[in-house]
């Protein structure tokens, strides 16, 4: 038996990093956007009492260090479940090292295949309890839509869906490791009011214009990297209402109020970066489709 999961990307509307916490993690406030842009996950039995995980992307470790396994073995331990053999199959589109949570999104999807694939019952506050220990947007990838993120990101609270628009996604040609960024962030001395708080009226307003002018990213500010300011630079020369980078980077998305217009940015970007992504936002997250 196989089981096939679709897996979106998020982007992050908002990302205020709020201080850094005795545990040397961090305390974070965002707002979460699942987008559609996805990896799509397979799971099947094997019967050799192993993890087998199998990607054609490059530089996706195929072995423990993929949060994929890590994922597949937290179930396991979770349920008490003896793991019969499984084999991962992941087909990779959202980029890596992108702020992207494409990682995230693979162990999130492995987690709802095996609970349909074994049949487990997990509700989704337990299959998120497993992925908060694999990584800190897990649990986010598992139920998706619109959420506000607070404590280390796993804390999730539901909120309204942002208004209908387009979407433009561009990762550059260089990656940011999220380690070196929080290194940045907690060697810059930012001084700004809480963006989160605004983006959550921006949203309830049912305000397009105004969530696209009230996008911020403290790893954004923080790094201030030339490639990403040039992208921003051409998504709101061609009629972006607003341009962000996501997560702790290196991608950046930019919000359209129509279509066409997000297609011919998209078009314009692809002449010179090569992962270039037109989406809309997305209610919900992983979802099993075979």
């Amino acid at each position: 038996m196989k089981i096939k999961v679709k897996t979106p990307a998020k982007i992050n509307l908002s990302l205020d990093v709020l201080r850094r916490r005795p545990d040397g993690y961090h305390d974070v406030s965002m707002v979460m956007q699942a987008v559609s842009l996805y990896d799509y996950v397979t799971v099947e039995e094997t019967g050799t009492k192993s993890i087998e995980i199998v990607c054609a992307y490059p530089k996706v470790p195929c072995d423990e260090h993929n949060i994929a396994y890590k994922a597949a073995k937290g179930f396991f331990n979770y349920t008490k479940t003896e793991n019969p053999g499984i084999k991962i199959t992941i087909e990779k589109h959202i980029p890596t090292q992108a702020g992207l949570a494409g990682g995230s999104a693979d162990g999130a999807g492995v987690i709802v295949a095996l609970n349909k694939l074994f049949s487990a019952h997990l509700s989704e506050d337990e299959m998120c309890e497993i992925g908060g220990k694999v990584g800190a947007d897990v649990p986010f990838c598992i139920i998706g839509g619109t959420r506000l993120a607070s404590g280390t990101g796993t804390t999730l609270k539901k909120m309204i869906s942002i208004p209908k628009c387009s979407i433009v996604i561009c990762k550059p040609d260089f990656s940011i490791s999220t380690a070196e960024a929080y290194s940045r962030i907690d060697k810059t001395n930012l001084s700004h009011p809480e963006f989160t708080a605004e983006m959550v009226k921006a949203i309830y307003a049912r305000d397009i214009y105004m969530v696209s002018a009230t996008l911020l990213n403290d790893f954004e500010i923080a790094l201030n990297l030339d490639g990403i300011n040039e992208i921003k630079k051409i998504m709101l020369k061609n009629k972006a209402l607003g341009a962000c980078m996501s997560g702790s980077g290196s991608a950046v998305f930019a919000i359209f109020n129509g279509e066409k217009r997000a297609e011919k940015c998209a078009d314009i970007l692809r002449t010179r970066y090569e992962h270039v992504f037109l989406c809309e936002p997305l209610k919900d997250g992983c979802c099993v489709i075979d």
